[in-house]
C-alpha cells in the first residue's frame, strides 16, 4: 500500500521537476544560501565584526580561506553573515511592492473606469522617473539604513506588479467563469481575490524572481553608496564598497562579496525562468 501510494507522488515530482535542470538549478542555489543564513552562527569560523590589527589584509590561507580585510576581519565569516542581510533585501525587496502593486493592480482591472484611470495615471507618474534616480533620491529623504530602502522599493517598484496584474484582470474579468460568478450574486471581493486573482498571478510570480535580481543589486548598490547597510554590519555590497581601495593589493576583499552577489542573482534568474516554463509564460 505504501509503494502504491508513493509512485503517483515519485511521478508528480517526476513530472514536475524532470527535464527542467533550470529550475533544479535555481532551487539548489537558493536552498543553499538559504541553509548558510539559517546555520551562519554554526558556520562562520569567526565573529564578522571581529578585528585583528596583526592579521591585516591576509591573503587567503588555512586559518581565514577568504583572507581578511583592512581591519583584520575574516572574510569568509562576513560574506556567511552577509548571506542574511542579502536574502532578507532579495525577499523583503520585493515582498511590498509585489502585494501593493498585485491589489492596485487588481482593484484597478477590475472596476476599470475612473478608477483604473486615477490609478494607472499615478503609475505613469511614477515612470516618468528613472528608478534608481527616484530610488536614491526617497532614501536621501528618509536617511540611510534598510528601512528607508525596503520603502523605497515600496514606493517606487509596485507599479511593474500593477500593471501586469491590470492587463490580465482587463481579459478574465469578461470571461465566462467571472460573468457566472457574477450571476451567482457573489460579492466584489470575492470575486477578484478569490475567482480571478488566482489566474491572474502567474505572471508576477515569473516576474519576481527577476525582480528579487534587481532588488538584490539595486540593495548592494545602494549599500556600496554609503546608504543602504551601515558598517560594520557584513552585507555584500557594504564589503565590496570597503575593499574598492585595495583591488589591486587585496583583490579577495571584494572578489568573493562580488561573487556572492553573482551566484544569487544567478540562483534566481535560473528560478525565474523556470517558472516562466512551468507556467507557460514568456518575459
Amino acid at each position: 500500500m505504501t509503494v502504491q501510494a508513493s509512485a503517483p507522488l515519485a511521478l508528480r515530482w517526476h513530472r514536475f521537476f524532470g527535464g527542467r535542470l533550470t529550475l533544479v538549478v535555481g532551487l539548489a542555489i537558493l536552498l543553499f544560501f538559504l541553509l548558510v543564513a539559517i546555520a551562519a552562527p554554526l558556520i562562520a569560523p569567526y565573529d564578522p565584526i571581529l578585528q585583528g590589527a596583526d592579521v591585516r589584509l591576509q591573503a587567503p590561507t588555512w586559518l581565514h580561506p577568504f583572507g581578511t580585510d583592512n581591519f583584520g576581519r575574516d572574510i569568509l565569516s562576513r560574506v556567511i553573515w552577509g548571506t542574511r542581510i542579502d536574502l532578507q533585501i532579495a525577499v523583503i525587496g520585493v515582498l511590498f511592492p509585489f502585494l501593493i502593486g498585485t491589489t492596485v493592480g487588481t482593484v484597478a482591472g477590475f472596476f476599470g473606469g475612473p478608477v483604473d484611470a486615477i490609478f494607472m495615471r499615478l503609475v505613469d507618474i511614477i515612470l516618468a522617473f528613472p528608478f534608481l534616480v527616484l530610488m536614491l533620491s526617497i532614501i536621501a529623504i528618509l536617511g540611510p539604513g534598510l528601512g528607508s530602502f525596503y520603502i523605497a522599493m515600496a514606493l517606487v517598484g509596485w507599479v511593474s506588479y500593477a500593471r501586469l496584474i491590470r492587463a490580465q484582470m482587463l481579459v478574465l474579468k469578461s470571461s465566462d467563469y467571472a460573468v457566472a460568478a457574477v450571476s451567482l450574486g457573489f460579492s466584489r471581493a470575492r470575486i477578484m481575490f478569490r475567482h480571478l486573482l488566482p489566474n491572474a498571478i502567474a505572471g508576477s510570480l515569473v516576474f519576481s524572481m527577476s525582480d528579487a535580481v534587481l532588488v538584490l543589486l539595486s540593495g548592494a548598490a545602494v549599500s556600496y553608496l554609503g546608504l543602504g547597510v551601515q558598517p560594520p554590519v557584513a552585507e555584500w555590497g557594504v564589503m565590496v564598497a570597503e575593499g574598492q581601495s585595495f583591488v589591486t593589493t587585496a583583490w579577495w576583499i571584494t572578489l568573493f562579496p562580488g561573487l556572492s552577489i553573482v551566484c544569487l542573482a544567478f540562483g534566481f534568474s535560473m528560478l525565474g525562468d523556470a517558472l516562466g516554463e512551468v507556467f507557460g509564460v514568456h518575459e
